[in-house]
């Protein structure tokens, strides 16, 4: 896909595949369009050209927008509170592709919602107004309500933004569940490396609106290519307790310290 604002290129002929049971975690500095790109496979960005395909042969841009959203769901950054609503009401918003015009009946919209209230964990949230949430729980509500979409396919645009460390791990938890145990492919924006290492199958690396890496997190994320993507020195190596990739970006102060001996 190429993607313009105002007559400008800001992606640069990106192609990205989701796979079910995969998690593939867009990265890059401000600016590099990973969120652009995010978004143009959701359909809110209209591309300047390419093509978006499902399951092959099915042409994503073609589709009306209720029968796009039985296919692909996306978690938004920055969702509003809503007021005088319940937790059950926001995820039943949900099932609205399944819904049709005129009131039509959505016989398993109910059985939906529950899973998807079961699966983020806030069941026992369901009769409580949404405003009354705090801002982790709100984001596991959100996530429920692109749930009871039951879509294959999940888009997150920087779901770890503004939650606290707990919330920040569960939710990664939680994505890495919907891929492995229910075979959904997840296609999600991260700006922490560290997290990107940890959740994800495929690392998807973005400079200027371009891809300069795509496939496994040791694969991508080396520090020669880091260093000169993010334009400051990063460091690579594995985490003692899990094994999983750790990045450590290098800045003056360290620096300093390294030459007067005083880091270990």
């Amino acid at each position: 896909m190429t993607v313009s604002y105002d007559g400008v290129d800001v992606v640069h002929g990106a192609a990205l595949t989701l796979r079910p049971g995969e998690v593939t975690v867009l990265v890059g500095p401000n600016g590099s369009g990973k969120s652009t790109l995010l978004r143009t496979v959701a359909r809110l960005q209209r591309p300047r050209g390419g093509t978006l395909r499902i399951d092959g042969d099915t042409d994503g841009l073609a589709l009306t927008s209720r029968e796009f959203s039985r296919y692909v769901a996306l978690l938004t950054q920055g969702r509003p509170t809503p007021g005088g609503l319940t937790v059950r009401d926001v995820v039943e918003f949900g099932r609205y592709p399944y819904r049709g015009r005129w009131g039509r009946p959505d016989p398993d919209g109910p059985a939906a919602v529950d899973r998807a209230l079961a699966l983020t964990g806030v069941s026992d949230l369901a009769d409580r107004g949404a405003d009354h949430l705090s801002g982790g729980q709100l984001q596991r509500v959100w996530l429920a309500s692109c749930l009871a979409q039951e879509t294959g396919v999940l888009l997150l645009d920087e779901p770890t933004t503004y939650l606290d460390l707990r919330y920040q791990v569960e939710l990664l938890d939680l994505i890495r569940d919907l891929a492995d145990d229910h075979g959904i492919a997840v296609g999600v924006v991260l700006h922490d490396l560290d997290q990107a290492a940890a959740v994800a199958d495929r690392i998807t690396l973005l400079q200027a609106g371009r891809i300069v890496a795509d496939g496994p997190p040791e694969d991508v994320l080396t520090p020669e290519r880091l260093t000169a993507v993010y334009g400051i020195r990063i460091e690579v190596g594995p985490d003692p307790l899990t094994g999983r990739l750790r990045t450590r970006a290098i800045g003056r102060h360290h620096t300093r310290r390294e030459r007067l001996g005083t880091t270990s």
